[in-house]
């Protein structure tokens, strides 16, 4: 069921206001001032196509991720401003360099949509915009002053509202640096505001460098047919397409949602990429699952579902000490080898032989250097 107005269409503008969100009809019994309480620290906006694309309220899975709540002002003592460290490692404004090889360029802070888990959400969409200038010129500079750089991701914020002619002179300036190998865009755009995606927006991509696009999609009811319609006109570029998706509880915390958001990515050309474990953002507690409950979800899908729709599970570790894999286990040892788990929790043992060949290898690591020769 689409949400509707009071005199029955959809809302025409995106929503930012208390106001706006009664009047579509998206309150769901919460008390305005409440909400004015939460939006006035964590930003709102909800696009048009995903109140479209919204069903019955409250627990709605695209309303859960968008509509604000009274629960958001819970804040526990284990939250974090800043909970995966960009301000420790970001040398310049606008960059975070916490991995060797790459970098993140985040051009703005500003998105179509604000994730209600997000977990930049005390600085994004808080009126900080584009960088000025001559930031953006130091953020470029540093990227060819580093030629550890192999790729740099264009994060934020959301850079696919950058306007065409800033984002192909940001696009340019990374490919005439000769030690980028990728450039990365992470973006919610083709998913929540499709018809952003114009033909000069796609053209500001293009590149010698390959570009990769990475989307963020939670479930999959906001794969609307406009939203489709701009996936493929991304595949249509030669723009190789990967998906990131939040682990959410009430939206998408169960096998079968996985399941069809993970095969229609799959089916529309978008390969699955990452499942995050929810942040320790501020006021996102009631959005967070268990990692063990994570873990069992990835056990359900390991074997009925393709390898190709298959994403790896990931926490991002608090205080910016970088991104680990948090999948389900399916490999113990003991004295005569390894035990294996498989798909359908059988228990099996796997090659003896890899005992006799780690022991053959000791032996061989405690012979003198000489006597190899």
């Amino acid at each position: 069921m689409t949400v509707r107005s009071e005199n029955g269409d959809p809302p025409r503008r995106t929503i930012r206001t208390t106001k706006a969100l009664t009047d579509a009809g998206l309150l769901a019994g919460a008390a305005p001032e409440t909400i004015d309480e939460v939006t006035a620290r964590f930003a709102m906006s909800i696009t048009p196509t995903m109140v479209e694309q919204m069903g019955a309220m409250p627990d709605d899975p695209i309303a859960r991720q968008f509509v604000p709540s009274a629960e958001e002002l819970h804040i526990s003592a284990d939250e974090l401003a800043d909970p995966i460290g960009d301000d420790a490692h970001s040398p310049v404004p606008g960059i975070v360099h916490r991995y060797r090889d790459r970098v993140l360029l985040k051009a703005l802070q500003v998105c179509p949509v604000y994730c209600r888990f997000c977990f930049r959400r005390e600085s994004v969409g808080q009126g900080q915009g584009l960088l000025q200038e001559h930031e953006l010129t130091a953020a470029l500079s540093y990227v060819a002053d580093h030629p550890e750089i192999w790729e740099v991701i264009l994060s934020g914020g959301d850079p696919l509202l950058l306007s065409p002619a800033r984002l192909r002179r940001i696009v340019a300036a990374l490919d005439r640096i000769p030690h980028i190998g990728v450039i990365r865009v992470h973006t919610r755009v083709p998913i929540v505001a499709p018809d952003r995606l114009t033909t000069a927006l796609v053209d500001a991509l293009r590149a010698d460098t390959p570009v990769w696009m990475v989307l963020h999609c939670n479930h999959s009811q906001e794969l609307g047919a406009r939203s489709r319609a701009a996936l493929s006109d991304l595949t249509a570029a030669g723009i190789p397409l990967l998906s990131q998706t939040v682990l959410l509880k009430g939206v998408n915390d169960t096998a079968a949602a996985l399941t069809t958001l993970f095969r229609d990515l799959v089916a529309l050309k978008v390969k699955p990429y990452y499942l995050h474990q929810g942040d320790l953002a501020p006021g996102t507690g009631h959005m967070r699952t268990t990692i063990a409950a994570g873990q069992e979800l990835m056990r359900q899908l390991r074997g009925p579902v393709s390898g190709l729709c298959q994403p790896t599970y990931v926490l991002d570790i608090p205080g910016g000490y970088g991104k680990v894999p948090i999948g389900a286990s399916y490999l113990d040892e003991d004295v005569d080898g390894y035990l294996v788990r498989g798909p359908d929790g059988a228990v099996h043992r796997y090659a003896p032989h890899t005992v006799n060949d780690r022991a053959n290898s000791l032996r061989r690591d405690t012979v003198a250097p000489e006597s190899r020769l």
